[in-house]
């Protein structure tokens, strides 16, 4: 009698009668081929094949193909966070002795992968004003790539990514812009003439506060070859499991940014009329310095916006925070929970402004019923101004 513990089953389950709404979540390192010539040649397949389970599974092809969809391109790559997905960028297009320029108001963590890993290896940052002027007079023959991050998500500076696209053709030099604030539902750089269109998929694709992942999508093929390659040589994929769930949320990203969007907006309005709360910063305030730009290049906001704080206010602000109720005290935003984050960027400036010397509170509307999110900000800004009042 055979040891079953030598005993191997391949069963094969009839699905013919087998039809599902949701996308199957592939799991697979080994991808196995038909014929001995087909793993012989296997090299030769191109990028949209199937090769090994770093480089893609039919789960991940179709969020690409999703993506890809919905920023116009031509092809997508999914990346393990919206941070990777601009430091591959960077890794794809950049060699010693090359520049890339990235505005004074970039994601942090993006400042640092050029102070701290780029420039010991030879590759040089330039940073230009957050508006985006004086752009052209920072390039020189060593500059390859402009990144821009519009809006930015604490101060919320908007670059012009039609100028910057038209200058970027002009000079031979590629452009990237991270759009994670608004989503390829409300601005597709690839549209303006951008090259890469990255977005963090850990906040409103995935919309549930647990994933990470990240998109860029390209119009140009070439380009796509130089992500894939980067991507392959430094062992980068991703996991099935949390693609699914990005496919899983992105079914409803358009009806959770439309509700945030319009929550977002009477929210801050209202705090803009009170006398007590600071400098609102929304594109669709009628008085943001940069409103104009967004209507032109924008179909919509998110639900992030931010307010600057006055100098008692900060005093009170620990007091504040602690009292809410509904709003969580935390960093990220997209999910279905509204967050608020105090931010600091008076260290991190290189074009400082008033506002960049007080404590900036970051606000990402979620799904609770607005008038317990109106309660909640009232409270807050009510103790926050309570100095104020008592003097």
């Amino acid at each position: 009698m055979r040891d079953a513990t030598h005993c191997t089953i391949h069963p094969a389950v009839d699905l013919t009668e087998f039809s599902s709404l949701t996308v199957p979540t592939y799991r697979a390192s080994t991808i196995v081929f038909e014929d001995a010539e087909a793993y012989a040649t296997r090299g030769e397949r191109d990028l949209d094949s199937y090769m090994y389970g770093l480089y893609g599974t039919p789960t991940t092809k179709t969020l690409e193909a999703q993506i890809t969809k919905l920023e116009n391109g031509v092809r997508s790559v999914i990346v393990p966070s919206g941070q990777a997905g601009a430091t591959i960028v960077f890794l794809s297009v950049l060699l010693p002795g090359d520049t890339v320029l990235i505005p004074d108001s970039v994601y942090p963590p993006v400042l640092d992968f050029c102070v701290n890993y780029l420039q010991p290896r030879g590759i040089c940052h330039k940073i230009y004003q957050p508006d985006g002027t004086g752009i052209e007079d920072l390039i020189d023959p060593s500059v390859k790539l402009i990144w821009t991050e519009t809006p930015g998500s604490t101060t919320m500076e908007f670059q012009d990514l039609r100028a910057i696209a038209a200058l970027g053709k002009k000079h031979g030099i590629l452009t990237g812009a991270d759009n994670t604030w608004a989503t390829p539902l409300h601005l597709k750089p690839l549209d303006l003439g951008i090259d890469f269109s990255m977005q963090a998929l850990s906040k409103y694709a995935g919309g549930h506060s647990d994933l990470l992942l990240g998109s860029i999508c390209v119009n140009d093929l070439e380009l796509r070859k130089k992500l894939r390659d980067t991507m392959r040589m430094l062992g980068i994929g991703v996991s099935p499991d949390e693609v699914a769930l990005v496919l899983r949320g992105i079914e409803t990203m358009a009806l959770r940014l439309a509700h945030v969007e319009q929550v977002a907006r009477n929210l801050a309005e209202e705090l803009a009329s009170r006398p007590d709360v600071g400098l609102v910063l929304h594109p669709a305030l009628a008085d943001f310095p940069q409103h104009t730009l967004w209507k032109r290049d924008f179909s919509g906001a998110s639900g992030v916006f931010n307010v600057v704080l006055t100098e008692s206010q900060e005093a009170n602000l620990d007091e504040g925070l602690n009292q809410l109720k509904v709003i969580a005290i935390g960093a990220s935003w997209g999910g279905t929970r509204s967050l608020i984050a105090p931010m600091s960027v008076k260290k991190g400036r290189k074009f400082a402004k008033p506002e960049h010397q007080r404590t900036i509170l970051r606000i990402n509307v979620g799904l609770e019923d607005q008038e317990d999110l109106r309660s909640d900000l009232k409270a807050l800004f009510d103790i926050l101004s309570s100095s104020d009042k008592s003097n």
